[in-house]
């Protein structure tokens, strides 16, 4: 028996401009796991065959692994002797092999020893696997990289009684007792070919939420939710979004699900959130587990969310997969985009842009500015697991999003079936899915490419004039990025700058654009495409002097710099139809306060809100136009990490000072207005998911907010009434998050009460450990430190 030890040698980095095809390829891939309490033996059979290029002379064979003990290696039905092969930590190389053949490994793992949590391990007493992005090689010696696609049959043995459930990847084709008394095995095929990092399994002692879906062709594809059972209870949420993710992906992007069953499996251990394992999705207990008393209206949000990106990886990941880990965001920057797009269409487009964007500004834009900043596709790495990050999600969205713009719906959608098709069951790269797009469309991306290969953020100056004479308004663009590491010379991207311009009652203006001597008609909205480090656009025929609204929907991941007055700012807070620049024109006039505020608090003088902008905000209060959910974060101030980005310096204790000066002459000034609202946005009766209602508690739970912060004596009682009568976990988590920000018997009282409510839920705990380390409150560090000796608190999870 050889041993692989499981410390590898110092890592060096990996380049992408040093990759190579596989000098092999795997067909197919039978797997069998032998489940023991202290041990599990795997059997892996592989059919394997040289590439073209390696076919005359075949190089020697190296198979990636960690960790694991050789008991077995068998070439063409032929056992290998010691000196056919060497073994090292990080794999196993054997120097002579036919062009084709087969390769039967077999090792012995431990995975009631796997801290780790990659590979198979144990959770909760149950077998898990997760295998992305280098977790295969733990289980067996294999190729282990996402450009080698195999088909895969998996049969897994275990004791009956503590393991009665056993899944994996494809479809179920046999089960039943096995040799061995007390055993039992199950065997899964799939049909599609899938890189070693989809692979899955699960046994253990779980009970199934099930249901169905129909699809586009008529087929009934099982839906099965696997929990442990006192979970049970806790699945018909994920159940409903799986349907409505599937019927999603159809009607959007004409997919259409490929296998009998749709499988989720929970683990309240699982370290990755959730992977997207071919038909078999393990997902962290937070993202699938809700019911009504114990999960929030963003909880009931996250997990639909959540659940369609993994189910959407079904296409973009799966069936067409990334050729090598630099190109990550193929699939991961694309399916978010999806993600987003179906999220946008259950709840509201608005809403869903805003906080996208301030997930961006708050988690990408510092990753963009500091000394880890990476392009979209990296060109070097010495661990992978530190790539996936915002850059390569959230801003690969966005560049996604911004292909969707220069192109328009019907073009994206025509270069996404081209995708498709030309890359099922291959693995591929971002300039392949550019060139589908390219090619599909007709419109030249080759500048836009950039994108992927240069990191930080883009900042875009603009200004405007207006020529009354000649009636033309004139607006100059100026764009640079800052040196980043590794890249001190910057060059332009290809930005797209949705534009409007707005008369002084509010409307768009028509839009006649000078180019190339001639006069083109736009309607009232155009995508402008800066491609060079200046430019210049010409608008005619315009009356009188407008106020632009530039980066509308917010068209492109920058960081916009244009001089508006505070009139003007209030202005399009009042009137930009585009509901994204509307909320920003607010934001902007709240940043300038702020960091006014700041500058104020730091020299000693006076903090005072500017009238123009306590009107703004009445006049946002009292549109009954506007969905709750949207004016929630209209009210909603800038947070300290996007308001640190903007300053040379951070002024922690400033910042504090006038962000909580801000707030409480917001809620005094506003007093009576605010108590109107959150009255007049109850939720009597049972608890709804329903947009209205949702819409309606987010509402309130901003006004409870504010007013908390007044110093009435009635700020309290009010915040304690909502938890002691609510009877949903919004409004009770949103009274509580109030009340922690008062010291004394009523705050130890309400937490209290409510750990020991819910003291046996570790969701609901885990959002009572949150609010407390989230809390402003004077004594804030200590009762982060004495929770941190709670019973409740779990360090290593």
């Amino acid at each position: 028996m050889d041993v692989n030890p499981s410390t590898p040698a110092a890592p060096s980095a990996t380049r992408l401009a040093d990759y190579a095809p596989p000098p092999y390829h795997a067909e197919s891939v039978d797997l069998t796991f032998d489940l023991y309490d202290d041990h599990t033996q795997v059997t892996a059979y592989g059919v394997y065959h040289a590439s073209d290029e390696h076919a005359v002379a075949p190089p020697p064979l190296r198979l990636d692994g960690i960790g694991l003990e050789l008991a077995a290696l068998v070439l063409d039905g032929r056992a290998l002797g010691a000196d056919e092969y060497t073994v090292d930590p990080e794999g196993l190389t054997i120097a002579r092999v036919p062009q084709q053949f087969t390769l039967e490994v077999v090792t012995i793992i431990h995975p009631e020893k796997n801290t780790a949590l990659e590979g198979l391990y144990k959770s909760s007493g149950n077998f898990c696997t997760q295998c992305e992005a280098r977790g295969f090689r733990k289980i067996t010696y294999f190729l282990d990289r996402p450009d080698v696609m195999a088909r895969y049959t998996t049969t897994l043995i275990a004791e009956r009684t503590r393991y009665p459930v056993l899944l994996s990847n494809g479809n179920r084709a046999e089960h039943g007792p096995s040799a061995q008394a007390g055993r039992h095995f199950a065997k899964w095929v799939d049909p599609w070919p899938k890189p070693s990092y989809l692979f899955a399994l699960v046994a253990g002692d779980l009970v199934c939420a099930r249901d169905t879906f129909v699809t586009m062709s008529g087929r009934t594809v099982g839906l099965e939710v696997w929990v442990e059972a006192h979970n049970l209870d806790k699945c018909a949420h994920a159940l409903s979004s799986m349907q409505r993710a599937m019927r999603w992906d159809e009607q959007a992007f004409g997919r259409e699900y490929d296998l009998d069953a749709y499988m989720i499996f929970s683990a309240d251990d699982f370290n990755m959130g959730a992977m997207e394992n071919k038909g078999l999705n393990v997902f962290n207990s937070k993202y699938v587990l809700a019911k009504v008393e114990t999960a929030t209206d963003a909880d009931f949000e996250a997990i639909e969310a959540v659940i369609a990106h993994e189910y959407f990886h079904n296409w973009t990941g799966n069936r067409v997969t990334c050729r090598d880990w630099f190109q990550l965001s193929l699939k991961e920057g694309l399916t978010v985009f999806r993600d987003q797009q179906f999220t946008a269409d259950m709840t509201s487009k608005a809403v869903k842009r805003i906080t996208d964007v301030r997930t961006l500004r708050s988690h990408q834009f510092p990753e963009d500015a500091g000394p880890l900043a990476h392009p979209v596709r990296p060109d070097a790495y010495i661990e992978i697991s530190n790539f996936y990050t915002a850059t390569v999600y959230e801003k690969g969205a966005e560049v996604i999003r911004m292909m969707h713009t220069l192109l328009g719906p019907e073009k994206f959608r025509a270069g996404m079936d081209l995708y498709f098709e030309r890359h099922d069951g291959q693995a591929v790269t971002c300039d392949d899915f550019a060139r589908a797009m390219q090619d599909a469309s007709g419109i030249d991306l080759g500048l836009f490419r950039r994108w992927y290969a240069q990191a930080g953020t883009p900042e875009l100056s603009a200004t405007g004039s207006y020529d009354a004479t000649a009636r033309t308004y004139t607006l100059n663009f100026a764009q640079r990025t800052a040196p980043t590491p590794g890249q001190p010379d910057k060059q332009p991207l290809h930005i797209p700058v949705r534009t409007a311009l707005l008369d002084r009652g509010g409307a768009p203006i028509p839009l006649r654009l000078q180019a190339g001597g001639a006069s083109i008609s736009h309607g009232s909205e155009i995508v402008l495409s800066l491609t060079t480090a200046e430019q210049r656009f010409v608008f005619e025929d315009v009356a009188a002097a407008p106020v632009p609204s530039l980066l509308r929907g917010f068209s492109a991941p920058v960081k916009l710099a244009i001089e508006y007055a505070d009139d003007e700012l209030a202005f399009l807070m009042g009137h930009d139809d585009d509901p994204f620049n509307r909320w920003e024109a607010g934001q902007r006039l709240a940043t300038r306060i702020l960091l006014g505020a700041v500058e104020a608090y730091r020299t000693g003088q006076a903090i005072v809100l500017p009238a123009a902008y306590l009107e703004a905000i009445a006049r946002t209060l009292a549109d009954t136009k506007l969905d709750g959910r949207y004016k929630a974060l209209a009210l909603t101030l800038p947070d300290y990490t996007y308001l640190g980005e903007l300053m040379k310096v951070i002024d922690v204790e400033g910042l504090h000072a006038a962000r909580e000066a801000v707030v409480q002459q917001l809620a005094c000034a506003h007093h009576a207005a605010l108590q109107h609202v959150y009255e007049a946005n109850q939720t009597p009766g049972p608890y709804s998911h329903d947009g209205a209602s949702v819409g309606k508690r987010a509402l309130k739970n901003i006004c409870l907010g504010y007013l908390s912060r007044t110093g009435e004596p009635d700020a309290l009682a009010l915040a304690l009434a909502q938890f002691d009568a609510a009877n949903n976990m919004t409004d009770q988590i949103a009274a509580l998050s109030c009340i922690v920000e008062t010291p004394g018997a009523a705050r130890q009282n309400a937490l209290g009460t409510f750990y020991a409510h819910w003291k046996a839920d570790p969701l609901v705990i885990d959002k009572w450990l949150a609010l407390q380390a989230r809390s402003e409150a004077p004594d804030a560090l200590t009762q982060v430190r004495s929770l941190m000796e709670h019973p409740a608190y779990d360090g290593r999870n």
